[in-house]
């Protein structure tokens, strides 16, 4: 059975070896809050319908197919949440549809891309979603919509290894390279957009090439100390906390040896 590892895994692993060991190869879990997602649910799909099933006969679709797309996968939200959604997309509809001279199809929407990588005489299997994939003169963009409120302070290696991983799937996938990621967030209206190059995929191998020689070989999950141990939920069972720390408990899982498969969020 392979062993599943998504972006945000690849991420914890290298913000702390340690914390991703409790987590992930221990099943010490931590309590996690979500808000309600059926309003993002709902966005995403108005918007997968915007792009991939307008007739592109007109340069651009004008705001009655937008509301069109939205009252199609609505109708189950509750009046406020629909007002809610047909606003945001009418804040998106002026932001990112009507400033173009043409709406170009994209290359797919809601999409799954997957890709292998040997490393370290491992075999991983990379597998992920997105959700527009468009074409640019010299490659391809990924477009991730958000449906948050508010834009996180974004730590650049971390975004570098997502890009790294997308990079290495979209380039086995469609023998093109991935030239931007873009992040939309429809709330707010804006977008961000980080470059992607050959030296994402370069790092990115490198740090699957030192996960997988630590799941080989059982070798010691050393702590990476910093401001993060602030909000780390381990800190009783790490040594560099906590001296001595104290004994995992009971619930703690034995660490499998598995096969090594990848997963994009």
């Amino acid at each position: 059975m392979p062993y599943p590892l998504s972006a945000t895994k690849l991420q914890d692993y290298h913000r702390c070896p340690k914390s991703y060991y409790f987590k992930y190869e221990r099943g010490l879990k931590t309590k996690a809050f979500f808000v309600s997602p059926a309003l993002g649910k709902a966005l995403h799909a108005a918007l997968a319908k915007i792009y991939w099933d307008w007739h592109y006969l007109d340069p651009l679709p004008k705001m009655t197919w937008i509301n069109q797309c939205w009252e199609s996968v609505s109708s189950l939200l509750s009046s406020e949440l629909q007002a809610s959604g047909a606003e945001i997309l009418n804040t998106y509809y002026c932001q990112f549809i009507a400033p173009l001279i043409s709406l170009r199809k994209p290359l797919a929407v809601e999409g799954k891309i997957q890709a292998t990588l040997n490393l370290c005489n491992v075999d991983f299997k990379i597998t992920g979603r997105y959700d527009r994939l468009d074409w640019l003169e010299d490659g391809l963009e990924l477009i991730d919509y958000k449906s948050t409120k508010t834009m996180p302070a974004f730590d650049p290696d971390e975004i570098d290894l997502q890009i790294g991983l997308y990079y290495l799937a979209l380039e086995q996938k469609y023998h093109q390279s991935l030239k931007q990621m873009s992040l939309l967030y429809v709330q707010l209206g804006e977008e961000i957009v980080f470059e992607a190059t050959p030296e994402h995929k370069q790092q990115v191998e490198a740090t699957i090439g030192e996960l997988a020689v630590q799941l080989r070989t059982d070798s010691e999950w050393q702590p990476n100390p910093g401001k993060q141990c602030t909000k780390c939920t381990y800190t009783r069972y790490c040594p560099a906390v906590t001296d001595p720390p104290d004994p995992l408990p009971d619930r703690a899982k034995e660490q499998s040896h598995l096969q090594l498969s990848l997963e994009l969020d």
